[in-house]
């Protein structure tokens, strides 16, 4: 049950970066969930970094606000190696 909320979660975080990024018309669900997770890990990287990580297996606001900034840390570096600009 928690890898299907974590997908759900994933989504949703994909999503909302990809509509901040500019990025959502040229995605779809599939690349929403891979960049909510994967930015979910470096979110949680880069919260450790300040000393503010969470753990993953948590849905804590902060951990959420992490994966977050993590997948817009995500879609900037794959905008900046596809295009050339962060936008």
């Amino acid at each position: 049950m928690n890898i299907i909320i974590t997908l759900i979660v994933g989504g949703i975080i994909g999503w909302l970066a990809s509509i901040v990024m500019r990025t959502d018309a040229q995605q779809g669900i599939i690349l929403n969930v891979v960049v909510g997770i994967v930015g979910a890990f470096l979110g949680n990287i880069l919260g450790g970094m300040f000393g503010m990580g969470a753990t993953l297996s948590s849905f804590s606001p902060i951990g959420l606000l992490w994966a977050f900034i993590g997948a817009v840390v995500l879609l900037a570096i794959i905008n900046l190696f596809r295009r050339g600009s962060v936008r």
